[in-house]
């Protein structure tokens, strides 16, 4: 197996998934069980129902293999997996009701703008795009930006010339934009302190009309990695608590700093570590 690994989020709930040498994903049916049935014991849960149901369903239970996969401890562990193809006939033998919204939601097309925003941003790991001295600089996010959005927004790289807000929150105003940018690139970025209060400035200038968060924290965990050989472990950070913590940083970045810190970690070449990194990314902009 590769190491090409992804983590879809339903109702919060992750469910991972690996891609295989034949070149299909395969996605951890305990993660689907616990998503679904809220069970505790997900793993017993489902080695019951296999148990039971194996010979009914033999064909298709017999498609089911083990792959290791990572568990919230680090540790990887063998799992067992069904191929995307074989998940929606493995759900509809469980003895559960709560399986139309989940299905609704696995079947859904990724063909949309974040479905192929989010494979160009898998991408960027390869890409060499940045150069060192363009790290924690304005062109830096704008070239992370086209890079993750051209071709799906005509914008994708440019810099708004519109005012926009989000909730209650009034990001810089367009006509003081360009000037509060040059203000940012000049900002020291040797510390941690120094490089979080340069990224909790750059949210709330909100450069782009769309795409701010996703291209703005490829943009923070290059500077990390630049300057303290650090990256931030995005899985570490719950989804809620970054929210609010951003809100709360336009005039207290406390929270906001107390979150990444705990979650940063010099694992800066592992490519998994980023892949999940875009997960979480994508992650925290789904609707409830």
């Amino acid at each position: 197996m590769s190491n090409k690994i992804s983590i879809r989020f339903y109702k919060d709930h992750e469910v991972r998934a690996i891609w295989s040498e034949e070149e299909r994903w395969y996605f951890s049916i305990v993660d689907i069980i616990a998503a679904i049935t809220k069970s505790p014991r997900p793993r017993v849960y489902w080695g019951t129902v296999k148990n039971r149901q194996k010979s009914k369903y033999a064909q298709l239970y017999s498609k089911c293999i083990q792959l290791k996969l990572a568990s919230s401890d680090g540790k990887r562990y063998a799992t067992d997996c069904f191929a995307q193809e074989d998940i929606e006939a493995v759900i509809k033998t469980l003895p559960t009701k709560n399986t139309s919204a989940f299905l609704d939601w696995f079947t859904y097309s990724d063909n949309t703008i974040d479905g192929k925003s989010r494979k160009k941003a898998y991408s960027f790991w390869e890409s060499n795009l940045i150069a060192d001295d363009e790290v924690g600089r304005v062109m830096a996010l704008q070239k992370i930006h086209a890079y993750i959005f051209g071709g799906l927004y005509d914008f994708a790289g440019k810099i708004r010339t519109v005012s926009i807000y989000k909730g209650n929150t009034l990001f810089c105003l367009a006509e003081y934009l360009h000037r509060e940018m040059a203000k940012i690139e000049k900002m020291p970025q040797k510390t941690f302190d120094q490089i979080v209060d340069k990224y909790v400035e750059m949210n709330m200038a909100h450069p782009f009309m769309e795409g701010n968060g996703r291209s703005t924290r490829i943009w923070l965990d290059l500077i990390f990695k630049k300057e303290l050989k650090l990256c931030v472990d995005w899985s570490k950070i719950n989804k809620k608590e970054y929210l609010e913590a951003m809100i709360k940083s336009e005039y207290d970045p406390k929270d906001i700093k107390a979150l990444l810190k705990q979650a940063l970690t010099d694992k800066i070449n592992d490519r998994e570590l980023f892949m999940k990194g875009i997960d979480y990314s994508y992650y925290y902009e789904q609707e409830d």
